[in-house]
């Protein structure tokens, strides 16, 4: 009998090791930080970066790039790995391969969670604010599992993405109707509704890196025991896994990872869609591995976006959720025709 545990090497292992894919990867993701930090409304040198750091002097560069560029780019980094990580969870625990916190409603529930938070109680702190995206993302996942597994079949791939379909459309009009009624509440977070890391900094980073730092600790705890569940549940049974508890942490994390990147920069589409398939072609199955390179290219991947959204019409600027919407959108609707089965 084969042991699903660990699947053939061919199946699982690229041919190199992995462990120098993750360093090209990290490379790579250092050059994109460099040129997040450089390129902007205004460009800045290389040697001026550099002073910042040693020769701080008040100076207009010097306040953008500590103030504004850095944080704004390590937050690009944070949202995109938590995105991919959770896209790739989610894909795997339900083997649907258009599982994504966008596609699936979750990112819609911390919106609009965020958004009656915002006109029930005006401006509310940081933490309020984090809170309730954890709550609306939660709450989201939970209603969208029960409405698939309402259909015929339970939860199939077609069923989840039909139920999520349905409930993102139907939140997204009570968050609509919120905004309509309240301009106050529309000019306050309409920028951060379409997805967008813009005027950010540190102190909102604190307040849910401890949540998403805990999710991404319990992703890749899981890896094993998602690598067996995406061979299927029966097969996972067979092997002893407790399937209940996998789903319940495996959930848990998906909601702090998801709930935080919304808190942070709003409902970001299709990093979680594009990423993980991206992986596979490379990493094959094995989940110890494709969530760890999930993590560094949707930060690559987001950084990169986060770019082209300030460049492109500079010195305006589009919202970063625009950006992976181009990139997202072709993606989606290859992998419904091609892979999307009842």
């Amino acid at each position: 009998m084969i042991n699903s545990e660990r699947p053939p090497k061919d199946l699982t292992q690229p041919r190199l090791s992995p462990l120098i894919g993750l360093g090209l990867g990290a490379i790579v993701l250092l050059i994109c930080l460099i040129f997040s930090v450089t390129l902007g409304a205004k460009d800045i040198p290389l040697p001026t970066i550099l002073e910042s750091f040693t020769r701080f002097d008040n100076s207009v560069d010097h306040l953008v790039i500590q103030t504004v560029r850095i944080p704004r780019s390590v937050l690009a980094i944070v949202v995109g790995a938590a995105l991919a990580v959770s896209g790739a969870l989610m894909q795997g625990l339900t083997r649907n391969p258009l599982a994504e916190t966008g596609i699936l409603g979750i990112g819609a529930g911390g919106a609009l969670a965020v958004v009656a938070t915002q006109f029930l109680f005006g401006s509310a702190s940081l933490t309020a604010y984090a809170s309730a995206a954890f709550l609306g993302a939660g709450a989201a996942a939970v209603a969208v599992y029960g409405l698939g597994t309402l259909g015929r079949g339970g939860a199939t791939p077609l069923n989840l993405t039909v139920a999520g379909a349905a409930l993102t459309a139907f939140i997204s009009s009570i968050t609509t109707a919120i905004l309509i009624v309240s301009q106050r509440t529309f000019e306050e977070i309409r920028f951060w509704l379409a997805g967008s890391l813009a005027g950010r900094d540190f102190s909102l980073l604190l307040q849910v890196l401890p949540f998403m730092g805990m999710g991404l600790l319990i992703a890749f705890l899981l890896g094993r025991q998602i690598t067996t569940m995406s061979l299927g549940e029966d097969i996972a049974t067979s092997l002893g896994q407790r399937t209940l508890w996998i789903k319940i942490l495996t959930a848990t994390s998906v909601v702090l990872l998801a709930g935080g990147a919304v808190a942070i920069a709003g409902p970001i589409g299709f990093v979680g869609l594009v990423v993980p398939h991206v992986v596979r072609f490379y990493i094959k199955t094995d989940y110890r591995w494709i969530l760890p390179y999930s993590a560094l290219l949707g930060a690559i991947l987001l950084l990169l976006s986060d770019i082209a959204a300030r460049v492109v019409l500079k010195p305006q600027e589009i919202p970063v959720g625009v950006m992976t919407a181009i990139v997202g959108a072709p993606f989606f609707v290859y992998l419904a025709k091609s892979k999307v089965k009842k």
